[in-house]
């Protein structure tokens, strides 16, 4: 292979640093394979810079605001907590600069060539880099993964001007608070920031075109945040349709259609999270065999594309967009390039998380999902209100589900709301991963007095067993 000063030679070279990207470099380089990894803005990509990361500590700064307010009731005299919209911003930026130098730190130590530019793929074996200078370099790579993610979607009649309609990355960066939110779409990421934005006193309204919220999740939580985010005076309008806005200089008039009625409002503000679409945009992917169905990158086994040599990882190869799924994906393409992985690819199964308040976790089938599957199950579910610790923190709102199959005990979700549900999910993810049945979960010692025994008394009650309701 040719290999030049200018035209350097790499066993892989990965496209995208976010947590896909930058994992599978960081595995490939520990199998000692020479690795690059190419990001055109910041390492880390959206999720640490612009997504999960940031959100987070925006969410914990409304949670600690949350509790301020809510410190009478355990006995403590507050007065009512003042918000420095500014530096509650900023710290979330500080954040994501910390990890983003940590991110640049393990690549470094772990000897991967970093390049930031914009990559392009000149066939299946050279990758082209124009820095943001626009000088541009060319890599040769025995393998190259895709893994440049995915952005949000937009709507054809309320585009993004970053002013008036606002993208995930637009309600991370603003000034101030506004006094009036509309959200439209009431998945993971609008319920998030519709949370947000209402414990810092905004007026919140939440459209979703579904009958309910979170609609990829299970029935019985979803009704339970929408009632429990209700309360928090958050307004939801489900079944709706968004069928006119317009933007003018004080706000955006929105007209929204839910059955034979027709809602018309305004607001500040409007964020669209109606989804994520595929950076495949500008790859030069039309000049190989890889093949994009509206804006994702089709893969098989391990990462595999329809070219020879052209892996994808991450959001850009669809759903679910998360970035453990990602990290996953990474490490399992890597393995398989170096040899480490063949035959067929084991499925796993992908924990998801909302960490609006209250938050909510689940792993594997839904009820509904199970139930159409055929078969008989067992179905558990422990109210929080019966857990000693979540009474002891006041947080006993809540409620945990499992599903299991009647016939063989597998596991075949788990369903959580409720305090520390995203921090818990994991113990039901390592059933899951472990094949554990009702039996083994049963038979577990789960430490008392913690949120955790909450689980183990949602399992006894599939069968019958609960002992504390």
């Amino acid at each position: 292979m040719e290999n030049k000063q200018n035209s350097p030679a790499f066993d892989v070279v990965v496209i995208g640093g976010g947590p896909g990207g930058y994992v599978a470099a960081l595995r490939a380089a520990q199998l000692n394979l020479r690795t690059a990894l190419v990001e055109r803005e910041n390492l880390g990509g959206i999720c640490l810079n612009w997504g999960c990361i940031p959100t987070k500590a925006l969410l914990h700064a409304a949670d600690t605001l949350r509790r301020i307010r809510h410190a009478g009731v355990l006995g403590i005299s507050v007065s009512e907590p003042q918000v420095d919209f500014g530096k509650l911003m900023a710290r979330s930026r500080q954040v994501s600069q910390r990890l983003n130098r940590g991110v640049a730190h393990l690549l470094k130590k772990a000897g991967v060539s970093v390049f930031m530019g914009a990559a392009r793929l000149n066939g299946a074996r050279q990758v082209s880099v124009t820095d943001p200078q626009g000088a541009t370099q060319q890599l040769h790579a025995k393998n190259i993964i895709v893994a440049t993610g995915a952005r949000a979607g937009e709507l054809p009649i309320l585009p993004f001007d970053g002013k008036r309609v606002w993208s995930y990355r637009d309600a991370l960066s603003a000034t101030e608070a506004p006094k009036s939110l509309a959200v439209i779409g009431a998945g993971a990421i609008g319920m998030e920031f519709a949370s947000l934005y209402a414990a810092l006193g905004a007026k919140v309204t939440v459209v979703e075109v579904a009958p309910r919220v979170l609609p990829a999740g299970d029935e019985d939580v979803s009704g339970f945040v929408q009632q429990a985010m209700s309360r928090d005076g958050i307004a939801f309008l489900t079944n709706a349709r968004l069928v006119s806005a317009s933007v003018n200089a004080s706000g955006v008039e929105l007209s929204v259609e839910q059955g034979e009625d027709r809602h018309q409002f305004s607001a500040e503000r409007v964020l669209v999270a109606v989804g994520l679409t595929g950076n495949t945009d500008g790859l030069g992917l039309e000049g190989t065999r890889v093949v994009v169905e509206r804006g994702i990158i089709q893969t098989t086994a391990w990462g595999q594309t329809a070219e020879p040599g052209i892996y994808a990882i991450g959001d850009v190869t669809g759903a679910p967009m998360l970035a453990h799924k990602a990290s996953h994906e990474g490490i399992e393409c890597v393995e398989y390039i170096a040899g480490r992985r063949s035959g067929e690819q084991q499925c796993v199964t992908i924990p998801a998380c909302v960490y609006s308040y209250p938050q909510s976790a689940s792993v594997g089938m839904t009820e509904a999902q199970a139930r159409a599957r055929g078969g008989r199950i067992r179905v558990g579910k422990f109210p929080l209100e019966g857990n000693g610790k979540a009474i002891a923190i006041d947080e006993a709102s809540g409620f945990i589900k499992t599903v299991f199959d009647e016939g063989t005990g597998e596991l075949l979700g788990a369903h959580l709301v409720g305090p520390e549900a995203t921090e818990l999910i994991h113990g039901f993810t390592l059933a899951t991963s472990l094949e554990a049945t009702e039996a083994e979960l049963m038979e577990t010692v789960f430490p008392h007095p913690t949120l955790s025994e909450a689980m183990h008394e949602a399992v006894l009650a599939a069968y019958g067993r609960a002992l504390h309701i």
